[in-house]
């Protein structure tokens, strides 16, 4: 940064009300890996979902509703030295490395956080296949498009669009359900990644293109190993029924007080089970369904959902 450019930041800084100073050097503090606030008994909070869950409806949701804490929500991760009140948020895997997903050797440093028990971890899910429809659809419009979406309804208007290209591009869809890398070739590297600068408190970042995403089966077992270390599992089609009661267990975990006479909570804006619908009406998809591994089959119905 030149000269001028400090003065001008400098007196920008200056003439900000004494609270806002405060607040950005506890920012900047923070960002540093210097010094990491922990109000009470507050303990790091870990907000994590495998791609196609529904996390980041769940973040919107911490970020409108658990007041003063927000300040200390961050959408990357860290590992503070011991419980703190911030809030970290991502993608990451614990066996399997996987495009734009934390690391499995990173992972493994919020697993020992929570069974030190200064570090709470909320995980989402939701139905694996409605998570493996929403990613082929993502991966594809970025592999072509260099675009990314937030959901199928970007792409598609109806359901029978979907199903149509789906039909039209069922092995292209097989071979990302399998894992293969040649499906990702020409995927341009990642514009942003999960984890920041590194810092003392920081491992090193990732290599900047890892070879796939997850295969199918893959993508359930890393379901599967999350429900056996979370603090706290949330399934996304439990909030398109009732997502006051479900975001209150989210507040009772963080210690947060609600005004439930004022709470005013949306549901997710994505259908429940939406690939039952693509089951019927492509039968290739729903013989992909029925030639599922036992296995995999075992842990879809493990973590709660019918095939």
């Amino acid at each position: 940064m030149t000269e001028p450019k400090k003065l001008q930041r400098l007196i920008r800084f200056a003439r900000k009300p004494l609270r806002e100073q405060l607040r950005s050097v506890r920012h900047h503090l923070i960002e540093r890996g210097w010094k990491y606030p922990h109000l009470g008994n507050d303990r790091t909070t870990y907000v994590i979902g495998l791609f196609g869950s529904g996390r980041l409806y769940i973040v919107e949701l911490i970020l409108q509703h658990i007041g003063e804490r927000a300040e200390y929500f961050r959408d990357y991760i860290r590992f503070p030295p011991g419980p703190t009140s911030m809030i970290y948020s991502g993608h990451a895997t614990i066996r399997h490395a996987s495009h734009f997903q934390l690391a499995p050797a990173m992972t493994s440093r919020i697993l020992e956080a929570v069974r030190s028990r200064f570090a709470d971890l909320v995980v989402v899910y939701r139905h694996p296949l409605d998570s493996l429809l929403t990613n082929w659809v993502w991966w594809r419009t970025y592999n072509r498009d260099n675009r990314m979406i937030s959901g199928i309804s970007q792409v598609y208007r109806t359901t029978d669009d979907l199903c149509a290209d789906l039909e039209q591009n069922f092995l292209e869809f097989k071979a990302f359900a399998e894992g293969d890398p040649d499906f990702f070739t020409a995927v341009p590297g990642p514009r942003r990644s999960n984890v920041p600068i590194p810092t003392r408190s920081v491992l090193p970042n990732p290599p900047p293109k890892p070879v796939r995403f997850l295969s199918f089966p893959e993508f359930v077992e890393e379901s599967e190993l999350y429900f056996q270390s979370a603090t706290l599992t949330l399934r996304l089609e439990d909030f398109m029924i009732d997502p006051v009661k479900e975001f209150c267990k989210i507040a009772q975990l963080m210690s947060v007080d609600l005004d439930l006479t004022h709470l005013r909570i949306v549901p997710p804006k994505t259908k429940a089970y939406g690939h039952l619908a693509v089951k019927e009406k492509v039968p290739r998809f729903r013989d992909f369904i029925d030639r599922l591994d036992k296995e995999t089959k075992r842990r879809i119905e493990k973590i709660g959902y019918p095939l």
